[in-house]
């Protein structure tokens, strides 16, 4: 699996490059798309916007869906203010404290993209005496204009409204000594090792016992985005997400994680012990945790009524929904712990 990890992580810093904010990821929906239908799998867009592949296999019967999303945490236009800046609020997780003086691009309905900066209100410190007490929130923070705006009606004249999408500068970097930082590897990680995963299936002309699908969500990060949309003879379903890093978890960067449990309960027993089996069989360097704050794709499929089992792995990733970084280590260990599930 050595050899898929660059086109992985290559793959993944290309999607990394468009912008996909929940509810706006049409330009990644189509990337997606066409670079499944590449490595010659039939792929289809869901009217939802998700993209379905049918990676092959033969029991039809006792199919495996593997699940990862190309949305990501972003804003939305909330109030043009009088001074021409503008109130934002959240798409998804993105929390002000970590979004402060980051480059956004503002995307318009109908008159094309312009560029800010999300700023604290009054973000001098020279002239703010409450700078380094303010808490940063929605409506202590504001995007400033890259342009020469300095009223609510000069922000309109250029076509900005309420609705619009805030859309933030990732800062992708993949490091020489393998490390991949950026915002937005929840989850355009994962979708890049299922791109690498395909090719490993496509280049060494294999065919699973148990046909396989992939779906790549675009609600996630607003909970419904594996809701729909799962094909038929299911029985068990796979979300390929971050691993948690952090304190009281085991799970490093250069590793694959097994989720255990999450907010939302226990994965199924049954899956989580194939999955540590897989790990072990492959070599894979993995952990095993629990995490408290998080929730994924494959529990709205059970909520939304769909009966199979489910699991939950991925790379380690530090700082979620922040400046986040993983390792090409965990990339190749969550290839392996694929491998190792199907054959």
């Amino acid at each position: 699996m050595e050899n898929y990890v660059n086109f992985a992580v290559e793959k993944a810093v290309e999607l990394l490059g468009i912008d996909s904010p929940t509810g706006y990821t049409g330009a990644a929906e189509e990337f997606v798309l066409r670079e499944f239908a590449a490595l010659g799998f039939s792929a289809k867009r869901t009217v939802k916007g998700g993209i379905l592949i049918d990676l092959g296999g033969a029991d039809e019967n006792d199919a495996l869906l593997l699940e990862a999303h190309a949305d990501t945490l972003g804003g939305m236009v909330a109030e043009i203010k009088g001074n021409g800046r503008l109130r934002i609020v959240n798409v998804g997780g993105m929390n002000a404290n970590n979004a402060e003086a980051e480059n956004c691009r503002v995307v318009t309905k109908f008159n094309g993209v312009y560029e800010g900066t999300l700023q604290l209100v009054n973000a001098s410190i020279h002239v703010n005496g409450d700078y380094s007490s303010t808490e940063r929130k929605w409506n202590t923070v504001e995007v400033v204009l890259d342009e020469c705006v300095e009223s609510a009606e000069d922000v309109k004249k250029l076509g900005i409204s309420v609705g619009d999408f805030v859309c933030f500068e990732p800062r992708t970097r993949v490091t020489k000594s393998g490390y991949i930082k950026s915002r937005f590897l929840d989850d355009k990680l994962s979708v890049g090792i299922l791109l690498g995963f395909a090719k490993f299936l496509h280049d060494e002309n294999l065919t699973p016992a148990r046909r396989v699908y992939a779906h790549i969500t675009v609600y996630e990060e607003v909970g419904h985005g594996g809701a729909a949309s799962v094909p038929a003879g299911v029985t068990e379903a796979i979300s390929v997400d971050m691993g948690c890093v952090g304190d009281g978890l085991q799970c490093t960067e250069r590793q694959v994680s097994i989720c255990a449990k999450d907010s939302g309960g226990p994965y199924s027993y049954e899956v989580v012990r194939k999955l540590i089996a897989a790990a072990q069989k492959e070599n894979a360097d993995y952990a095993v945790d629990i995490y408290p704050h998080y929730g994924s794709d494959v529990e709205a499929t059970l909520s939304a009524g769909h009966d199979l089992r489910h699991g939950l792995i991925g790379a380690g990733v530090y700082a979620s929904h922040g400046y986040e970084r993983s390792h090409k280590d965990g990339v190749l260990n969550t290839l392996r712990v694929l491998k190792g599930y199907l054959f």
